[in-house]
């Protein structure tokens, strides 16, 4: 059994560890103890293509509801605004990023982790599972891309 999993972008392989769980905003998440670290995954990563600016728009300490509103983030293709991944207490930034989100595109699964936060992981999917969900989403997403839905 192989130790990730991989959805076909295209020609492009998004590699996801299967050692993490996965939200349906695209973030990873990998159990540390008594908390949750969050990151983009390959998926995002890729989409997104070369983040150079992330902001938060909460405080550290912050109890979120799954799918509140946290921050924004700008690179090359998009801007966007950033989502809680769970419900619970966000614990800590990576304040690094914000000076430098390089990490975010470079090491994605290590130092481009973005937050850790407290709380229910019920809602996260195995990687087994996420790749299942970007196969059933993936036909609307190119043609998002695409800039084809009106």
């Amino acid at each position: 059994m192989s130790a990730e999993r991989v959805f076909m972008m295209g020609n492009y392989e998004a590699r996801f560890p299967v050692d993490r769980r996965y939200a349906r905003n695209h973030m990873w998440a990998l159990l540390c103890g008594e908390y949750w670290r969050f990151g983009f995954t390959a998926y995002a990563v890729r989409l997104l293509q070369d983040v150079y600016f992330l902001e938060w728009s909460v405080d550290e300490g912050t109890l979120l509801k799954e799918r509140q509103p946290i921050g924004n983030i700008e690179s090359k293709k998009a801007e966007s605004e950033l989502y809680a991944p769970i419900a619970g207490r966000l614990l800590r930034f990576n304040r690094s990023l914000l000076d430098d989100p390089s990490p975010i595109n470079t090491d994605k699964y290590g130092t481009g982790w973005l937050f850790d936060m407290e709380g229910n992981p019920e809602t996260l999917m195995t990687a087994e599972q996420y790749v299942e969900y970007l196969g059933s989403v993936w036909e609307i997403t190119q043609r998002t891309i695409k800039g084809q839905l009106h």
